[in-house]
């Protein structure tokens, strides 16, 4: 679910690395996947080595050049890490502050102490889907992580019960719900109506996230009963501080980015000129690392010095929240190496070769397309631009609504059964201290229970509208 660089998207677009045909294409993604899935069940290989072999091995089954594998593979390692890792870098700044200031400790006592133990996982879901609206999906998992994973260990919860809600409220956001990346593209590309879109998008969201969230999350909680893992907790703060963080003060500073971000996507619906003097700042200040940037620093002082802590204390701090990623960031990295050396060998392109003939309704035949491409890609944001770009001649003698639904469609086949070529498949796997089974036995689930039940809601809508 990586958000793509307009220098990635326009790398996705350039020419395959190999050219093989479409059945030895098929072939080699399917050996490709196979010989990663081999490594770290089987052999038990880290996920990084796995999925950097795993990549190789598709370049070599798919008869591309080494170096140009290798080329794909670095350049979408590259990308992610720079895209994704310095965020969770200063999520994980941020995460370590709220946690070694009392702040974490505060929302979450709080929280408790309002919350049923039968509401929370309906809590958790609809604290997601506010932070989630205008974050990227990694944004999002880095500032909820330290408050899910600290609700399941206090409140003495399955990590299921209250994960699952939260990463469901996130990823319909990410899919469905503009002004997320994968959504924006699409309503361009169809000439669909924004504001119709996002209010058809949130009568689809609202039944799907709750199908996916709480309700699953009874099952998930079952199928995989774990604990928070240990090292990914934040430790309750040492009883040697002068006192706490109010909780709106946390509250506030966990907000600042996602406030930071809204006000950017509001402008940018508004106003719609990169010349205005207004969208060019909030173009600045509502980008990802400046919202998390800011929150970082203005978190020193509402949240550190709140505290008590010195410098040299807020330094150490600093630093001491590092270390626990650096697994996570080079897990991540591979995960989008291997998505670029996918997309580079013309995978996206054979998906929409095979179904240029197929004769069915342009709204499933949308969510098909983008089920495909998310499959073999694992980036929901190229399915989105790919699928929306088939089936645009399509919309063009569509009612207002129906191409609004038609971006939706496109939309939830993007979510589609997140595995091992998806960067988020790693983020949760790494975060909740799950194996690849597990994950899959969740997270891949519930993503797919939010495709298919987001894809009935839609073509009910279809029928009434």
């Amino acid at each position: 679910m990586t958000s793509l660089s307009v220098e990635t998207l326009a790398a996705d677009a350039a020419e395959p690395i190999t050219s093989a045909g479409n059945a030895q294409l098929g072939i080699a993604v399917l050996a490709g996947i196979a010989v990663i899935v081999l490594l770290i069940t089987k052999f038990k290989m880290h996920a990084f080595l796995a999925l950097t072999i795993g990549s190789l091995a598709l370049g070599s089954f798919a008869g591309a050049a080494p170096a140009k594998t290798i080329a794909s593979f670095t350049a979408g390692l590259g990308s992610t890490v720079a895209g994704v890792g310095v965020l969770i870098a200063l999520g994980a700044i941020l995460g370590k502050l709220l946690a070694d200031s009392g702040g974490a400790d505060q929302i979450v006592d709080t929280i408790l102490a309002r919350t049923s133990q039968r509401a929370m996982p309906w809590a958790m879901v609809l604290i997601a889907s506010i932070i989630g609206l205008p974050l990227f999906f990694e944004v999002g998992i880095v500032l909820l992580i330290p408050v899910v994973l600290l609700v399941a260990k206090r409140g003495n919860y399955s990590l299921m019960r209250i994960g699952i809600p939260a990463l469901a409220g996130l990823s319909v956001m990410h899919g469905l719900i503009p002004p997320h990346p994968g959504p924006l593209v699409a309503i361009d590309a169809l000439d669909a109506n924004l504001g119709v879109t996002l209010a058809l998008g949130v009568v689809v969201a609202i039944p799907t996230v709750i199908l996916a969230g709480p309700v699953f999350s009874r099952y998930a909680a079952r199928w995989v009963d774990i604990k928070a893992p240990e090292k990914m907790i934040p430790q309750r703060p040492s009883e040697d501080l002068e006192r706490r963080p109010g909780f709106g003060a946390t509250l506030a500073t966990i907000l600042l980015p996602v406030v930071l971000m809204l006000i950017k996507a509001l402008v940018d619906i508004v106003v719609d000129d990169p010349e205005q003097g207004l969208q060019k700042v909030t173009d600045v200040i509502g980008s990802p690392l400046i919202a998390l940037l800011a929150a970082v620093i203005v978190g020193m002082f509402t949240l550190g010095r709140a505290a008590g802590f010195t410098r040299a204390r807020l330094s150490t701090t600093v630093e001491k929240s590092l270390a626990p990623i650096a697994g996570v960031l080079l897990i991540v990295g591979a995960g989008g190496g291997f998505k670029q050396t996918l997309i580079d060998a013309g995978v996206g392109q054979m998906i929409l070769d095979f179904s240029e003939d197929w004769s069915i309704p342009a709204l499933l035949l949308g969510w098909l397309i983008a089920v495909a491409i998310r499959l073999a890609t694992g980036s929901a944001t190229v399915a989105t631009i790919s699928a929306a770009g088939l089936v645009a001649p399509l919309a063009a003698d569509m009612s207002t609504s129906h191409a609004a639904l038609l971006v939706l469609a496109v939309g939830a086949g993007s979510l589609f059964f997140s595995h091992v070529n998806d960067a988020g498949f790693w983020l949760v796997k790494e975060y909740f201290g799950m194996d690849v089974g597990q994950t899959v036995k969740t997270w891949s689930v519930m993503e797919t229970i939010i495709s298919v039940a987001s894809l009935v809601f839609i073509l009910l809508l279809s029928l009434v509208l």
